[in-house]
């Protein structure tokens, strides 16, 4: 592999942020012709130093090679000045644009939108794309807009591709179209580096993969020649057990029952279709589908979040007493006595408050009366120190600002808190998006930890492989309906990945 050109060279790259030591003295070659993979915990530095090279960042210390060459990088047009692009974690289109109008945003000359238009559509035919100029972001889902950021790193001519977490919002059947993609400009000479924390992709599309840790650079392997338990101890620095446990219920009674949920949204679009089911104590409920399939409207809709068409949501006590939920607002809810923990999928948009520090979003939990596993309830500070130390949450102090955590880093400290409040109904969308495989099985545990002490837990979950080895019972949404119920221990990801396509399926649960 090392007679292939190299494309980027990064050497002795050190970037700080304050007293945060976020790279430090980097070395990393990136070929053309190769597909590398780029792995580290939260917090290693893995984004910090792709963020160098596209532009977004500039290094306090060392040098950038472009094809041999020195090269200054200054800002994104510096990048795609010298063919990089690169697709982040989190979007950066803007939503009341056309995906044209995102694609061409920022190009310099005279804008022809009718000649842009008609190559995007010729990038969109060259690699089977699926994607509608004319139509507006903040129409579109998840993936889609996925696709919109590839297209246009394609459209300004890039061939050094960095894709942070390509796949997160994809079906087993999409992410095989994207590698086959990947590999196919790969083949072209195209340079291409992948972040994941998803080990069976690293194995089945990487050619070679580079290790960060605590912001240093520790080594290199040929994809071919290692596994996923070395790569793991690799990134984390010592033998790490990468096995899902899944405890057998323990006397499962009902809890929650949903029967006909229907829920439109503002623009009066149908985002729930007469959805049913039971989620049981002492069982995790895996909840899967396409982005944008009615995960989030299910659960704002149990937490009283989201206003309902019809249907009812009704929360059973352990002597059977049901208690609707439709129509009460999440503090009545609480109020109630029903512990409803909900960690959403969107971060800090509305989980967290990114100016506010660790120990006061521990606080918005916490100001009023209700369940806690904490003796002091009034120290919040006390939490966020549980929550740092049990999670490995990478942070200069609890007096930091969320905002200034990395994605995974925030991503800890919600599902943290959230436990925290000992629920008798957990709901989790997306828990361990965006962390690094060693945060992700803490996760499990804890999630399994609440399971056995009698929680039902209705998990949505966008990693297909962890839901079979994770969930007792896998409800696939298809469109905003149930498009089945299937047992966790008698399925696997590519039936799953079929009836997140199309509506039907036996119920088997």
């Amino acid at each position: 592999m090392d007679n292939k050109p190299a494309a980027v060279e990064m050497r002795n790259i050190t970037k700080r942020f304050g007293s945060v030591l976020a790279n430090d003295r980097v070395n990393l070659t990136i070929r053309r012709g190769e597909i590398l993979a780029l792995l580290g915990e939260n917090g290693s530095g893995k984004t910090t130093l792709m963020n160098m090279l596209s532009g977004i960042y500039y290094p306090d210390e060392g040098e950038i090679l472009i094809d041999g060459r020195p090269a200054v990088i200054r800002s994104p047009r510096d990048a795609f000045d010298l063919g990089i692009g690169m697709i982040h974690q989190h979007f950066k289109l803007v939503d009341v644009l056309t995906a044209a109008e995102n694609i061409v945003l920022g190009m310099p000359g005279r804008l022809d939108l009718r000649k842009a238009t008609e190559k995007i559509r010729a990038i969109c035919d060259a690699y089977g794309f699926d994607v509608n100029p004319k139509q507006k972001i903040y129409d579109m889902s998840v993936s889609q807009k996925q696709t919109v950021e590839i297209v246009k790193v394609l459209y300004r001519g890039a061939d050094i591709l960095i894709l942070d977490e390509p796949t997160a919002v994809l079906t087993p059947q999409e992410t095989d179209k994207l590698f086959a993609v990947l590999r196919s400009m790969r083949d072209d000479g195209k340079a291409i580096v992948i972040i994941t924390h998803k080990m069976n992709e690293v194995e089945s599309l990487s050619d070679r993969v580079a290790v960060l840790r605590q912001g240093a650079y520790v080594g290199e392997v040929m994809t071919a020649e290692t596994t996923a338990q070395d790569m793991t101890n690799m990134m984390v620095g010592h033998a790490v057990t990468l096995n899902i446990n899944r405890p057998e219920p323990v006397n499962p009674h009902p809890r929650l029952e949903v029967k006909g949920l229907t829920v439109r949204n503002e623009d009066g679009i149908l985002k729930l279709d007469d959805v049913s089911f039971i989620a049981n104590s002492g069982e995790i409920l895996g909840i899967a589908g396409i982005s944008g399939s009615g995960q989030k409207e299910l659960l704002e809709s149990i937490a009283g979040l989201q206003s309902t068409e019809k249907g009812s949501i009704s929360y059973i006590q352990d002597d059977g007493t049901r208690e609707e939920l439709l129509g009460k607002d999440p503090l009545s809810i609480q109020d109630m006595g029903v512990a409803l923990s909900f960690v959403p999928e969107d971060r800090l948009g509305m989980g967290l408050v990114g100016s506010m520090n660790l120990a006061d979003n521990m606080m918005l939990r916490s100001f009023r009366a209700g369940h806690s596993i904490f003796t002091d309830r009034k120290s919040p500070y006390k939490v966020a120190e549980h929550v740092v130390r049990d999670l490995s949450v990478n942070t200069p102090s609890i007096g930091t600002p969320v905002r200034r955590l990395s994605g995974g880093n925030v991503q800890k400290v919600l599902v943290g808190r959230e436990i925290t409040t000992a629920p008798s109904v957990l709901l989790t969308a997306y828990a361990v998006r965006g962390l690094d495989i060693n945060s992700s099985y803490t996760i499990y545990d804890l999630i399994n930890r609440q399971k056995e002490a009698g929680v039902a837990v209705v998990y949505v979950g966008e990693d297909l492989d962890v839901l079979v080895e994770l969930a007792d019972r896998i409800l696939v949404l298809c469109g905003g309906k149930v498009s089945g119920i299937v047992d966790g221990r008698r399925t696997d990801k590519r039936e799953l990945g079929l009836m997140m396509t199309r509506i039907g399926g036996a119920d088997n649960g």
